[in-house]
């Protein structure tokens, strides 16, 4: 049995999937950790794999997304001592089999990119893909499929943190739907501010993407709080948790088959 593996690194986060052909047979989210060794990947995903009861022989292929370089030399240093295998990285010189029509393609993060290949190749369709990560980000792509670009806003952990450092009195809170807008305690207050104001913020910028580009794209969402968010949002159409894991599987079969 051989198996590829896909890792999503992000700023917080860092989601591993395990595919087999075209199913997902297992996925992991861990701490994003910038200080992690070769080695320390290496025993960490060996854990992973035993207590599924795999075994790290079984992986024959890696792929990477990645928006924290320092993270990127340990991730294939490990590839090559511990799986005996290049890791596929996306970024320059790998084929996306989109058009990214950016002033600069460098600079689009690549799990936009991952995540606008996913959703396109799905529905088929023009699409605005919320992510809701670190940053939450939004990303047109056009019924042609091509990437033509976004927008980027903190996310919905930054803002909650910026909440509680900066007003002393303020308690750090769990994100979830409180009972009412019109809260009844400080909890639910923050709560309601945080929840609700973030909903409007998606609201209003994928209402001012449509009426930018025009028609009726497609509203699909990802990410940890996508969730969430899309019960309080009135423009969420879709919620898909395995896009950017989809998304990597997709361009590692594109770069397999040229």
């Amino acid at each position: 049995m051989t198996m590829l593996l896909v890792v999503d690194v992000g700023n917080t986060n860092t989601v591993l999937g395990l595919y087999q052909e075209q199913q997902l047979l297992h996925s992991w989210r861990i701490r994003t950790d910038k200080s992690r060794t070769d080695d320390e990947y290496a025993m960490l995903l060996n854990d992973l794999l035993t207590f599924k009861e795999l075994q790290l022989s079984m992986v024959k292929a890696v792929i990477v997304s990645c928006v924290v370089p320092p993270m990127l030399d340990a991730l294939t240093r490990m590839c090559r001592s511990y799986l005996n295998t290049e890791a596929y990285v996306v970024g320059p010189g790998l084929k996306t089999g989109m058009a990214i029509k950016y002033d600069n393609p460098k600079e689009v993060g690549a799990d936009r990119i991952v995540n606008a290949v996913a959703a396109y190749a799905k529905f088929k369709r023009s699409l605005i893909v919320v992510d809701f990560g670190t940053a939450t980000t939004f990303d047109y792509i056009c019924d042609k499929g091509e990437y033509q670009g976004g927008a980027i806003a903190p996310g919905l952990g930054i803002s909650a943190d910026a909440l509680h450092e900066h007003a002393s009195k303020l308690p750090r809170v769990e994100i979830s739907r409180p009972p009412l807008v019109v809260a009844k305690n400080t909890v639910n207050s923050i709560q309601s501010g945080l929840l609700f104001g973030y909903a409007g913020l998606v609201d209003g910028i994928v209402q001012r993407m449509r009426q930018e580009v025009g028609g009726d794209p497609l509203v699909v969402a990802t990410g940890g709080l996508a969730e969430r968010i899309a019960e309080a949002s009135e423009t969420i159409d879709e919620v898909d948790g395995l896009l950017t894991l989809d998304g990597l599987l997709l361009i590692y079969q594109l770069n397999q088959n040229n």
